[in-house]
């Protein structure tokens, strides 16, 4: 990673028409800049007082990004860019587990607010997310860790269009889910779990596909602030999904 990180002429072409603009109040700085900074903070994992001078004064940085997230900006520019991408031919569902930071965390009844679950491996959050056949994301739910994945898999779902095919893992085996799908015209592409006495028939050729919402993640989880979740507000940690997600393919 370079020491310092700034919005390429491509990135900063397809980014600024949505920005807010003739707002009231006094004029904005340089948004470029500002969010240039805003990733430096979220790819690094610094504290937001660390921030580089180059980008302006610290609490600068995070006022903008604590402001538009409580506006939910990032959400729509994440939403709209992506939306205009997608072709709902294959999609695949799946979760990954982060790491929740003592800072994130606070009291036991802070944890539940927030979400944040309790487990074995400690403190966690658990982003689940929809990715179309490129491996792009398409829609994010965060819950705590220890929340199963099928139990939001309907409502990751709610928002876009039924697709023409559906890859998951066997986390996401159940009637409840399987038929409403298939009812859509939906072909379900779900292991079978161990248990059952008659199995689902597999399409195995689809199924390896799946590897491109893992390799999703990872690339997410390159940027520091989300393979460790340090915001205690849900709605901010959120917010860096969905603007890392936008920087990382929508961008592009």
């Amino acid at each position: 990673m370079s020491e310092l990180d700034w919005l390429s002429d491509e990135a900063w072409t397809v980014l600024e028409p949505h920005l807010p603009k003739n707002r009231p109040g006094a004029p904005r700085v340089d948004d470029r800049r500002v969010i240039s900074g805003i990733l430096h903070v979220l790819r690094s994992g610094c504290r937001w007082k660390d921030c580089p001078p180059e980008y302006g004064p610290p609490t600068t940085i995070y006022n903008r990004y604590n402001r538009w997230s409580a506006q939910g900006l990032w959400h729509k520019l994440f939403a709209r860019l992506a939306a205009a991408g997608n072709i709902p031919d294959e999609l695949s569902i799946d979760s990954t587990h982060i790491k929740a930071h003592r800072s994130a965390a606070g009291s036991k009844k802070g944890m539940r607010r927030r979400p944040i679950g309790r487990s074995r491996g400690g403190r966690t959050s658990k982003i689940h997310a929809l990715a179309n056949a490129q491996g792009k994301p398409i829609a994010f739910v965060l819950t705590p860790g220890n929340i199963a994945d099928i139990s939001v898999a309907a409502t990751l779902l709610d928002d876009v269009a039924p697709p023409m095919r559906l890859l998951a893992d066997k986390a996401y085996d159940a009637d409840h889910f399987r038929k409403p799908l298939e009812a859509l015209g939906t072909e379900v592409v779900i292991p079978s779990n161990g248990t059952r006495r008659h199995p689902y028939p597999l399409n195995r050729i689809a199924y390896r596909r799946r590897n491109v919402i893992e390799r999703m993640f990872c690339r997410m989880k390159d940027w520091r602030r989300i393979a460790t979740r340090y915001d205690r507000l849900a709605r901010n940690f959120l917010s860096a999904v969905a603007l890392v997600a936008t920087i990382c393919f929508w961008l592009a």
